[in-house]
């Protein structure tokens, strides 16, 4: 089954809150081989005028993850998760994710294009904290390999 193309602009509910913490942001450094101190040394954090310590800027991925199960999981997406490639992944920040924030996110299907027998879904997922204001905003472009 072809990815449905009326899923474009439709927008799923809001997250569950992630509780962002000190050792989830060094792991997270840690994996991606991130070596600013920033990432690791509170006092440092602190001293470069952050409130605690602060994400990588890929870090959102972590939050992003579940809208993303949210898109996959729906019945008439028409999207084959063993077919799907990431093709692409941007941020667009507000300011940085620190350590203490609780975020929240929401998925917007932003396009859904073909390319021959593929598909191209666009998937905005924009991440704010408790207060409601924005952090970040991360773009994923899914490939989903259709049939040749």
């Amino acid at each position: 089954m072809p990815v449905n193309p009326d899923i474009q602009g439709r927008q799923f509910p809001p997250t569950s809150p992630y509780l962002v913490g000190r050792e989830k942001i060094r792991e997270f450094a840690r994996a991606v081989l991130a070596t600013n101190p920033l990432h690791f040394d509170v006092d440092a954090a602190r001293a470069a005028g952050h409130s605690d310590l602060v994400a990588p800027p890929t870090f959102p991925v972590v939050v992003q993850e579940s809208t993303l199960a949210q898109l996959l999981a729906e019945p008439d997406a028409g999207i084959d998760f063993s077919r799907v490639v990431h093709g692409d992944q941007r941020f667009t920040y507000t300011r940085a994710v620190v350590a203490g924030d609780e975020l929240t996110a929401t998925l917007t299907v932003a396009s859904v294009k073909s390319l021959g027998a593929h598909s191209m879904v666009t998937a905005e997922s924009v991440i704010v904290d408790a207060s409601g204001a924005h952090v970040v905003t991360a773009t994923s472009t899914l490939v989903v390999r259709g049939d040749e």
